[in-house]
């Protein structure tokens, strides 16, 4: 008998059935929040924080709740790791008290150590290379709008090839849709060793992967059209000229969306920046749908927090 996943540290630790269960799930949990309200009962869960956050904190801290449990959130200056106490023992510590641990941080390697040294469920809440739990939330919200069948669509994502376009191709690929990241040539475009992944697992999926440089080619017919911030946390203010002027073209406007399919929709995993990466009248518009992505933060971290504390998810050996 296999052993179950312990962890999900990167998009690539799920496979295919374990996502369609996360979603069943939290389409469930969506409804009805409350329905598991004793699986963490009388118990905790470490929300731990290096970057600020909006929608995965509050996600996060109301999962928690609606699963009977209390969310103890913490900052790098909350713990002794802020003065020097390694990674591997703050994680042994935690450990000792908590059920689950949630992290948003900027380097994997920090969340891969907590998940090797953790005796409990470690979640990647967003490194600076990944972000599996917003992916969680994007295609409960696809699924909802198209169904659980991907035939002869295509889901885009154009602008800055970051740790969303990375977890796009991984969680696309391995639901074998035709997915497609448009970005600029050279340091903005995704990492080569992602776009292989990628590839490999759709070989298995029967998905398509397409890495283009036109975001026109890309848009036409698309059924979803996806964008983040072109200025991440952690990216460097004397790149903000140059990136700002590359990805200009990769804005998300009104003639961008009209090359699109007529059931088409816009993602964004906010926060926004309106006249930027997106025009006001398409985050706006009838065809957005980023208020039940960020709804699907919490649905979908609730799934994940129901799942892996039962030991229920296979992982993708």
């Amino acid at each position: 008998m296999s052993t179950p996943l312990k962890d999900l540290l990167r998009t690539s630790d799920l496979s295919k059935s374990d996502i369609q269960m996360l979603l069943e799930t939290a389409g469930k949990f969506a409804k009805k929040p409350l329905q598991a309200k004793k699986t963490l009962a009388k118990r905790t869960v470490a929300i731990y924080m290096t970057k600020s956050s909006t929608r995965t904190r509050l996600a996060s801290e109301s999962a928690v709740a609606h699963l009977g449990g209390t969310p103890i959130f913490m900052r790098a200056d909350d713990l002794q790791i802020g003065r020097g106490e390694s990674i591997a023992d703050t994680a042994k510590v935690i450990s000792g008290f908590c059920s689950a641990l949630i992290v948003r941080t900027f380097a994997q390697s920090d969340v891969d150590e907590l998940g090797k040294y953790a005796s409990i469920p470690v979640i990647n809440a967003l490194t600076d290379d990944d972000h599996p739990t917003q992916l969680l939330a994007d295609w409960l919200t696809i699924t909802e709008r198209f169904g659980k069948s991907f035939k002869n669509r295509k889901f885009v994502y154009v602008g800055d090839g970051n740790n969303v376009a990375n977890a796009w191709l991984i969680m696309g690929a391995t639901m074998g849709a035709h997915v497609v990241v448009a970005t600029p040539q050279g340091k903005w475009a995704p990492k080569a060793a992602v776009v292989n992944q990628a590839n490999e697992i759709a070989k298995k999926s029967g998905g398509k992967i397409e890495i283009l440089t036109d975001p026109k080619s890309a848009a036409k017919g698309a059924s979803a059209i996806y964008t983040d911030v072109w200025m991440s946390m952690g990216d460097s203010e004397a790149d903000r000229n140059e990136k700002i002027s590359a990805l200009t073209p990769f804005s998300v406007t009104r003639e961008l969306m009209n090359l699109t399919a007529k059931d088409s929709i816009f993602m964004h995993c906010l926060p926004a920046h309106r006249g930027e990466e997106v025009a006001a009248d398409v985050i706006d518009g009838e065809q957005s749908v980023v208020w039940r992505q960020a709804f699907h933060r919490r649905t979908t971290i609730q799934s994940l927090l129901y799942h892996l504390t039962r030991g229920e998810l296979k992982g993708n050996k």
